[in-house]
């Protein structure tokens, strides 16, 4: 099965990373936002992250060239009508994706397969809002996408052989490190991550360590690059908070149930490194760990 023309829906962090790598990689790419200023944000971005290539030596300044005229930006759905793979990289929002996916599929060729990048929703769900729930996968990326080299690709129940087959050499293409999933909720890595983030906070609850002991232990006992706390700030508070609601409601399991302190960290508007606050202060040259 051919996949050389690739569309993104979507050029925030993912998306404006997934759109890089495949266009690094010599696919021919199309990059779908809903407005003109969401473009040029994304397109900063990506011209940030190539610059910063090209400064370390990692992309010579023709090789960044080339990747430009490899991408293409539009704001109409219409513009993603003859590519033969489509990978949406939208608000984690079931109602957003399905909708997006039903209206591709009546846009797009019988041929083209729909991936999405969501790290906890279900694809049956998706693939059900379309007449091709055979050419439906999960193809999730880890951020920052030119850097994490692990993708998960995602069968349902209905996907077929030669799709799942094609979107894994293409995650090979891109020079990631594909793993195959199920279609459960959280796939592998975040069906085992959130759990151990939560598990954290309710300790913090506990009062058995301070955010900064409990970081400082994961990262020294176990090796860790970090500790679960300022992961939690990297990963965004509210996004930990939402996927796990999402996951406790597919799974009904007490260690997916969002602690009570997650949820009135979110309420306060702390998010972690993106808002500046979280369970650290990152507005000075070191985190400092908040009150709580």
């Amino acid at each position: 099965m051919i996949i050389e023309k690739i569309g993104v829906v979507g050029c925030g962090l993912m998306g404006s990373g997934i759109a890089e790598v495949a266009a690094k990689a010599d696919f021919d790419v199309v990059v779908r936002e809903i407005t003109i200023e969401l473009i040029e944000t994304g397109r900063a971005r990506i011209q940030k992250s190539l610059d910063r290539a090209v400064e370390t030596e990692k992309l010579t300044a023709a090789d960044r060239d080339g990747v430009w005229s490899r991408i293409r930006f539009s704001t109409e759905l219409s513009a993603l009508a003859d590519r033969h793979l489509v990978i949406e990289a939208i608000v984690e929002e079931m109602e957003a994706k399905n909708e997006l996916f039903s209206t591709l599929d009546a846009l797009c060729g019988p041929e083209t397969i729909f991936a999405s990048n969501t790290s906890s929703l279900t694809i049956t769900d998706m693939a059900a809002a379309t007449q091709r729930p055979d050419r439906v996968v999960g193809l999730h990326f880890f951020n920052p996408v030119p850097v994490m080299g692990l993708v998960e690709v995602v069968r349902t129940i209905a996907t077929s052989d030669e799709v799942f087959d094609s979107v894994f050499s293409f995650s090979e293409a891109l020079g990631k490190k594909p793993v195959a999933a199920k279609d459960r909720s959280g796939f592998v890595v975040n069906l085992l991550l959130v759990p151990y983030l939560l598990d954290a906070i309710r300790q913090l609850e506990r009062g058995v360590a301070s955010v900064e002991d409990i970081d400082r232990a994961m990262t020294l006992g176990l090796g860790h690059p970090m500790g679960p706390l300022t992961l939690c700030d990297f990963v965004g508070i509210d996004t930990v908070y939402r996927i796990s609601e999402i996951m406790f409601d597919e799974y009904r399991e007490g260690r997916y149930a969002p602690p009570p302190l997650l949820k009135r960290i979110v309420s306060m508007g702390r998010f972690g490194r993106k808002t500046g606050k979280g369970f650290y202060d990152w507005s000075g040259d070191h985190p400092v760990p908040l009150p709580l």
